[in-house]
């Protein structure tokens, strides 16, 4: 598998695949919402990229573009969401949230919530997402 720039079209289709890939045995969400997310400073392109994931339904998913009727919207640096997508660093999210790197918009009950914990699947999923990512 050849690596990505974080958050390339091309990174996005990958990890969108290896995602629905694990999908149906990682655990349920925590939450059911509709997330946009902004991503700024981004390196290429127009320097911003929008996402989304959507866990509406029960099983959660990522793509690109933002959708309608999102619960919240979050807005951080490209750097921040590299630490919270590749790296899974749940620290730094803390850290940036408070520093005013993650900006939030909506219902922040939802954003809140704590995952749950991880089984054998999310954590290879995370593996091979790190190895997919420049």
């Amino acid at each position: 598998m050849s690596k990505l720039a974080f958050l390339s079209d091309e990174w996005i289709a990958q990890a969108t695949a290896l995602q629905a890939e694990y999908r149906e045995r990682m655990p349920p969400p925590a939450v059911k919402m509709k997330m946009n997310q902004l991503v700024t400073g981004v390196p290429f392109g127009s320097g911003e990229v929008k996402m989304h994931i959507d866990s509406s339904t029960g099983t959660a998913t990522m793509g690109s573009g933002h959708v309608d009727g999102a619960d919240i919207t979050v807005t951080t640096d490209y750097d921040t969401a590299r630490q919270l997508f590749v790296d899974n660093n749940q620290q730094a999210a803390m850290q940036a949230f408070m520093q005013g790197k993650i900006k939030a918009q909506g219902d922040m009950a939802k954003l809140m919530v704590p995952p749950p914990p991880k089984n054998e699947a999310q954590q290879e999923f995370e593996a091979k997402l790190k190895e997919l990512t420049e």
